[in-house]
């Protein structure tokens, strides 16, 4: 039997996954609401697949992936993401993730890619392999792409709002370290003020409203 770390912010969503999951003889052995959380009781748990919300509060999904892989580098991780743009997909498989599943795939995709990943063998849902295929093929990249994996984290927390204070708590980083973070951020992207730095976020599909 498949051991299951599940890390999501949403109730609803880690009970039906579970019993998603309990169907095809797979055991969640944890359910955790943050990244933090997750890096914490990984080595506790030592769970066979790692599946990961990258759209979490605190350091997200996205961070805590590459502390996993930090601490584990054989960690099996699929992410989890309600967003369809290819930033994310690119980062998180650079980092390390095995898998990548979009939450409106179909249900029995959730449990390919579980299996798949458990087997060390990589997963990527077939919409988003496509929009890859496409992006790459049309020569389509982000501007965050000229993003640094922590400045690409410091981003999205700026553009969702977040204050260079609480960036600094959630990644634990210092906030002159944030600051100077914000300011090459600013520079690669052409922006001059947090408000833009969501406009582009919202271009790429990056967050969502």
């Amino acid at each position: 039997m498949i051991r299951v770390m599940l890390v999501d912010d949403h109730a609803l969503v880690r009970m039906g996954f579970r019993m998603l999951l309990a169907d095809a003889q797979v055991e969640v052995v944890a359910e955790l609401q943050t990244g933090e959380q997750a890096c914490s009781e990984y080595a506790r748990v030592k769970p066979d697949v790692v599946v990961m919300d990258l759209s979490m509060p605190g350091m997200g999904g996205l961070e805590a992936v590459r502390r996993l892989i930090a601490q584990d580098p054989k960690a099996r991780i699929l992410a989890l993401s309600a967003h369809e743009d290819t930033a994310h997909p690119r980062r998180v498989l650079r980092s390390g993730a095995l898998g990548y599943l979009t939450k409106r795939s179909a249900p029995d995709a959730l449990i390919d890619a579980v299996t798949a990943v458990a087997a060390y063998e990589a997963y990527v849902d077939p919409q988003t392999a496509r929009a890859l295929a496409m992006a790459q093929v049309k020569g389509e990249t982000s501007p965050t792409e000229a993003l640094s994996e922590r400045e690409f984290s410091v981003f999205l927390q700026l553009a969702r709002g977040q204050s260079v204070a609480q960036i600094a708590d959630n990644l634990k980083l210092s906030p002159s370290t944030v600051g100077t973070h914000l300011y090459h951020i600013k520079q690669k992207l052409g922006a001059s003020n947090q408000s833009e730095l969501t406009l582009v976020a919202l271009q790429w599909g990056l967050i969502q409203i």
